[in-house]
């Protein structure tokens, strides 16, 4: 692979990660109703492209009411309406589902887990504070900018080369020590923002969000390769979409409840 070709999409994948950091940075420190509104759009965003990738006809009802209705849903029970917490993935997945020619199994219940992982992250923001949220998203960067530049400098094997050829082990390893590294680095600030009874230690915590988030990022991968797509949408420049982007923040934030809970 030439210089230019292993480089190619930094330039744009820098300039969508800076404007996606201001907007996404701002909403969680604020919290609130611009955490609301970031994430509302980005599960109908999300919901929109499960139902693309599921090959569902484009029109009004996939592009417009399917959308409107996860995010109407999304603001009810962030607002308050605690007893439609499992009636919006529901919701949410059955539309992808029934309007689905492809994967529509698959596809319905990406687009539950991926509008669940939002309602979660605001959850995390309101329950445990910023300082849990904030490690969380730092512990998904960290792994993903270090197994960017460590897969394209370091190369070697492939982890799952059938699923996502881009992946390697020297990657994934370094997406693994970049997690364990912020996690030692917050331990004093994550141990006491909450309580002190952290079901792991803020090290192994942050390596197991770190492989949830890669798993998410092969999930999605393994739907694009059978669905014969690229990308989930075109929405970010030298990302793709939504998913694209998303992907492993939605496997670490599923990931954080199932470790909290019932470790």
């Amino acid at each position: 692979m030439s210089s230019a070709d292993k480089w190619g999409d930094l330039a744009p994948r820098v300039a969508s990660a800076l404007v996606m950091a201001v907007v996404a940075g701002s909403a969680v420190w604020f919290g609130g109703i611009w955490l609301l509104i970031v994430l509302g759009l980005a599960a109908g965003g999300m919901v929109w492209e499960c139902a693309r990738l599921g090959g569902a006809e484009a029109g009004r009802t996939r592009d417009v009411l399917m959308p409107l209705l996860t995010i109407t849903l999304f603001v009810l029970v962030a607002l308050g309406g605690s007893g439609l917490i499992f009636a919006l993935p529901v919701v949410a997945g059955w539309s992808v589902l029934v309007s689905a020619t492809r994967l529509r199994l698959v596809v319905g219940v990406y687009a539950a887990a991926s509008v669940l992982a939002a309602l979660l992250l605001m959850v995390m923001r309101a329950s445990f504070g910023i300082e849990v949220l904030l490690w969380l998203i730092i512990v998904v960067i960290a792994s993903d900018v270090m197994g960017y530049f460590a897969g394209r400098i370091l190369g070697g094997p492939k982890f799952w080369p059938a699923i996502s050829p881009k992946k390697t082990w020297s990657g994934t390893v370094a997406g693994w020590i970049g997690a364990a590294l912020v996690g030692w680095l917050a331990s004093d600030v994550l141990m006491n923002s909450v309580k002190p009874e952290w079901p792991l230690s803020p090290v192994i915590f942050s390596v197991l969000l770190a492989f949830a988030a890669q798993m998410g990022d092969i999930a999605e991968s393994f739907i694009k390769r059978r669905a014969g797509i690229k990308d989930s949408s075109n929405l970010i420049p030298g990302h793709g979409g939504l998913l694209d982007r998303l992907d492993g923040m939605i496997g670490a934030a599923l990931m954080f409840f199932v470790v909290w809970y019932l470790v």
